[in-house]
C-alpha cells in the first residue's frame, strides 16, 4: 500500500509539473519564442492601432529524459486584445501597446506509465511595452511621415510581464506566472531597396515566485533571446518575412534545488501582412520549432486583425 501511494503521489506531481510547463511555453515564461518581424518600423505620430489575434499551437514536448515523462503532446490555444499608441518623445518616435492575452490548452501524454490529460483555460499574464527609436526615426507628424526616405533604424524597448493571469498556488497547473517578469531589448532595422533586414536582441529577468505549489520558492535564471527577419515589401502596408529566433538559458530552481532545464532551442517562421482598405490590415504567421533541447517543440499558426486610425489636428 505504501509503495502504491508513493507511487500515486509521483504520479500526480508528475502529470502537474508536465502540464505546467507544457502550458507555460505559450506563456510569457517562454517568450524567447516569440518572432515579431518589423517591431520598430517608423510610424507617424499620434497613431492609435487595435489588434484581436488568435493563434494555435501543437507539439511535443521534450523533458529531462531521466524524467518518467513519454510521447506528451500539447494542443494550445491563445486569444489576445493588444491596443497601442505612438507619440513623440525628446524628439524621437515612440510606442506603447498593451496586450491581454487569453489561454486554453490541454496536454496529454504518459505519465510513470499512467496516461493522463490535463485541461486549462483563463486569463495569461498581461504584457506592457515601451518603445523608443534612438536613431533613424524622428517623430514626425502624418504629413512629415508621407514625404521621409527610409534609413537605418536602432530602437529600444522594454517590455513588462504583469502577474496578472489565472494562478492558485494550491494547483500545479497555472495559466499565470504569479511573478513580474522584464526584457529589455535593442532592435536594428536596415532598407535596402524594397528589403528590409532585422537583428534584435534582448534578455528576459524575472521575478521569484515567492508562493509556488505546496508553498515554494521557484526561481528562473535569466533567458537571452535573438531575433532576425529579412522582410520584401510588395508596396505599402503589403510585405512578407522570413524570420528565425534562437534563445537559452531560462533553468529553474525550486526551494534550491535545481533543475535539468537549461533552454537552448531555435525556430524560424514566416510572416504575412495584406492591407484591407486604408485603416485595416491581416496578418497571418507560421512558425516552427528547429532545434529543441528542452521544452515545447510546437508548430504555431496565428492570425491578426489590426484597425489603425490617426489622431486629428484638434487632438480628436
Amino acid at each position: 500500500m505504501r509503495e502504491g501511494s508513493e507511487r500515486g503521489q509521483r504520479s500526480r506531481k508528475a502529470v502537474g509539473l508536465l502540464a505546467l510547463l507544457s502550458l507555460a511555453a505559450m506563456s510569457p515564461d517562454a517568450a524567447g519564442q516569440e518572432l515579431e518581424p518589423r517591431a520598430y518600423s517608423p510610424s507617424p505620430t499620434g497613431a492609435s492601432f487595435l489588434v484581436v489575434g488568435y493563434g494555435r499551437s501543437t507539439g511535443g514536448v521534450v523533458f529531462d529524459p531521466s524524467l518518467p515523462f513519454s510521447d506528451v503532446r500539447a494542443e494550445v490555444n491563445a486569444a489576445s486584445l493588444v491596443y497601442g499608441r505612438t507619440f513623440g518623445l525628446a524628439g524621437r518616435l515612440a510606442s506603447v501597446d498593451l496586450v491581454l492575452p487569453y489561454v486554453w490548452g490541454s496536454v496529454s501524454g504518459e505519465v510513470a506509465e499512467e496516461q493522463q490529460e490535463v485541461h486549462r483555460s483563463g486569463g495569461a499574464d498581461a504584457r506592457f511595452r515601451l518603445t523608443l527609436n534612438l536613431v533613424g526615426a524622428p517623430a514626425l507628424s502624418p504629413r512629415e511621415f508621407a514625404t521621409r526616405k527610409p534609413s537605418t533604424i536602432l530602437g529600444a524597448s522594454l517590455m513588462v510581464a504583469a502577474p496578472t493571469g489565472q494562478y492558485d498556488p494550491a494547483k500545479l497547473i497555472n495559466l499565470g506566472a504569479n511573478r513580474w517578469a522584464f526584457r529589455p531589448q535593442l532592435g536594428l532595422s536596415h532598407p535596402v531597396g524594397r528589403w528590409n533586414l532585422e537583428l534584435y536582441g534582448g534578455v528576459w529577468l524575472f521575478t521569484d515566485n515567492e508562493d509556488f505549489f505546496g508553498g515554494s520558492q521557484r526561481r528562473q535564471q535569466a533567458i537571452g533571446a535573438f531575433q532576425t527577419h529579412v522582410s520584401y515589401t510588395v508596396r505599402r502596408r503589403l510585405w512578407a518575412a522570413v524570420n528565425a529566433t534562437f534563445y537559452t538559458g531560462g533553468r529553474t530552481t525550486v526551494d534550491g534545488v535545481a533543475k535539468a532545464d537549461l533552454q537552448r532551442n531555435s525556430r524560424v517562421g514566416a510572416t504575412l501582412s495584406l492591407p484591407i482598405g486604408q485603416r485595416h490590415s491581416l496578418k497571418l504567421a507560421a512558425t516552427t520549432g528547429m532545434t529543441t533541447r528542452i521544452g515545447g517543440d510546437f508548430d504555431s499558426l496565428a492570425i491578426a486583425w489590426q484597425y489603425v486610425w490617426l489622431q486629428r489636428r484638434d487632438g480628436k
